[in-house]
């Protein structure tokens, strides 16, 4: 009992760190190495064990298996899976089908991302936490058995032992042990010093795991910078667009378009059917007609039967998109420019304020404003019937034209900016004439009266109404290229006969307004000279062939 006792001592005086033995110099010298080795240890468990966790993929899995259960690889099946449902006749079709294809590259980079993090850090953190610090700790343990062996030897051998073959079987176990000892030492002197020079090795751990992190995002951002452009491409490609609520210089960009396609829809329904309508623009109309007309607006799909029966729904439509501009349309930047020119007291030189104001518009501005005024002006011609003045049409629209950059209160808004307001727009219908000279609103909106639903149309459209704003321009063009084409004195008579019908029209547009039988009769003479030029132009084209033919027979008979 006595001698277990020493030994329990002489452990615990060991591990403390107190006055050691001569035997034991080497632990006192290395017990800073040793306490660095048990903060190493835990320091390097703690984190082995959270970027474990931070691995998306199952550990020692192979890449198949690995890659199957992977939530990029699993978000990227699911988003195939919807394109193809959906097909690439819809954009979010083609939309699932691109990101797809791209969260599955993700997937296979992350793949090879998690590979080479377990096999460069991972692995290494565990083997530095689970088998070399460990291995250092039981050489160290063992050492402090061989000491406290050692001890025990050299109690059990007095020195006043007579010499004999029991003398000589206790030196040779002292001897032994002392070389154990002497060995484990060295060994566990080696384990520290290469612990002690190898540190800058473990410090290499992090450093692969955040260049091979930095890496591995470099490419994923490749890879998504590649695929942006053609997501975009398919966006802006994409026909079907909304308006409302958008920028009009952007509406205009991706359609094309010159007169916004809310305003001008909106503008060739009421001159079909709202232009005697009562309280027009002032008559709130049905909210579920209202927001149906304006999906259907977004979606550029409009039946004119379907709405012909309640203007109040158009005229609300257009109100709202003009109020949904993010700017309005006669700009925030020109707001106090209009206000200066509404406080003016003289009529002639208020007006001549607001032209300035009106010619600093951007030209996507001026160009709707133009042609609202335009109708407003034509709608003004009808006061009779629909009650609607210029001043009253002022009330209604002024403020979904101009509003303040900033949030007014209500009592500011309903009195003195609404008469400003007034006063900018009701000079301007009356004036529409001298502010805007020229175009005509009716030819233009005839266009989409001929072809609602049918957008292949749309080229021809234009063509006949850019030659329709120039009068009698298109009927001189198509008469005189008809005879330089013609040889015959039946085109030239042909030709003569319907640049006269088309100018007798145009002559009754300024004496009866432009009536509905001198829209059709100008639309299809045009086509009717058109397609005569094209008929021309093949017959001369036919006769041109055979003369070819002709001289190559010609010169085969004669050679």
């Amino acid at each position: 009992v006595k001698i277990n006792a020493n030994k329990v001592e002489k452990l615990c005086s060991l591990s403390v760190g107190p006055a050691l033995p001569n035997d034991l110099c080497l632990m006192h010298v290395c017990v800073q190495v040793e306490k660095r080795l048990d903060l190493v240890k835990q320091v390097t468990h703690s984190t082995h064990k959270k970027l474990t966790a931070c691995l998306q993929g199952h550990q020692g899995a192979d890449v198949e298996k690995r890659s199957k259960k992977l939530p990029l690889t699993i978000l990227a099946q699911c988003m195939e899976e919807g394109a193809a449902v959906l097909g690439d006749d819809s954009l979010l079709g083609k939309m699932l089908k691109l990101c797809g294809e791209t969260e599955e590259k993700l997937a296979q980079e992350l793949i090879q991302f998690e590979f080479q993090i377990e096999r460069d850090v991972v692995e290494p953190l565990y083997v530095l936490a689970e088998v070399d610090i460990p291995n250092i700790q039981k050489q160290r343990k063992h050492l402090a058995k061989l000491v406290l062996d050692m001890d025990s030897a050299r109690t059990s051998h007095p020195s006043t032992l007579q010499p004999g073959a029991k003398s000589e079987s206790l030196r040779e176990e002292m001897e032994e042990t002392a070389t154990r000892m002497e060995i484990c030492r060295d060994q566990l002197s080696a384990d520290m010093y290469n612990f002690v020079a190898k540190e800058i090795d473990y410090a290499s751990y992090f450093q692969t795991l955040i260049e091979t992190q930095a890496e591995y995002h470099r490419k994923s951002l490749e890879i998504l910078q590649s695929i942006l452009p053609q997501i975009k491409a398919h966006q802006e490609a994409w026909v079907e667009k909304p308006s409302f609520g958008k920028s009009l210089e952007e509406h205009l960009n991706i359609s094309g378009r010159e007169i916004a396609f809310p305003i001008e829809a909106c503008v060739t329904m009421l001159l079909e059917c709202g232009m005697q309508e009562e309280g027009l623009f002032r008559v709130a109309p049905s909210a579920s007609k209202l927001k149906k007309l304006k999906a259907s607006l977004d979606c550029g799909v409009l039946d004119v039967q379907e709405y012909s029966s309640d203007p109040h729904a158009i005229a609300g439509a257009l109100k709202s998109y003009l109020r949904e501009l993010p700017e309005p349309l006669m700009t925030t930047e020109l707001y106090d420019e209009w206000l200066q020119a509404s406080n003016i007291q003289d009529m002639d030189k208020r007006l001549q304020a607001l032209m300035a104001a009106c010619e600093k518009l951007p030209s996507d501005n001026l160009n709707n404003f133009r042609y609202l005024i335009k109708f407003l002006a034509k709608l003004g011609e009808y006061q009779d019937a629909n009650k609607m003045t210029p001043g009253n049409m002022a009330i209604v629209l002024g403020p979904n034209l101009l509003w303040t950059h900033t949030e007014p209160n209500i009592t500011e808004m309903m009195t003195t900016l609404s008469l400003q307001i007034v006063s900018i727009i009701e000079p301007i219908i009356q004036h529409a004439d001298w502010f805007f000279p020229g175009g005509e609103l009716s030819m233009l909106c005839m266009y989409h009266c001929n072809c609602k639903k049918q957008k292949k149309h749309q080229g021809l459209g234009l063509f006949i109404a850019f030659f329709s704003i120039q009068g009698p321009i298109g009927p001189i063009v198509f008469f005189s290229v008809s005879v330089c084409c013609s040889f015959c004195i039946f085109s030239l008579f042909v030709c003569l006969f319907v640049f006269l019908f088309c100018f007798l029209c145009f002559v009754c547009h300024f004496l009866c307004s432009w009536s509905y039988f001198a829209y059709f009769c100008y639309y299809y003479c045009y086509i009717f000279v058109f397609y005569l030029f094209v008929f021309k132009c093949c017959v001369y084209l036919e006769l041109f062939c055979e003369f070819l033919l002709f001289c190559v027979f010609f010169c085969v008979f004669v050679f």
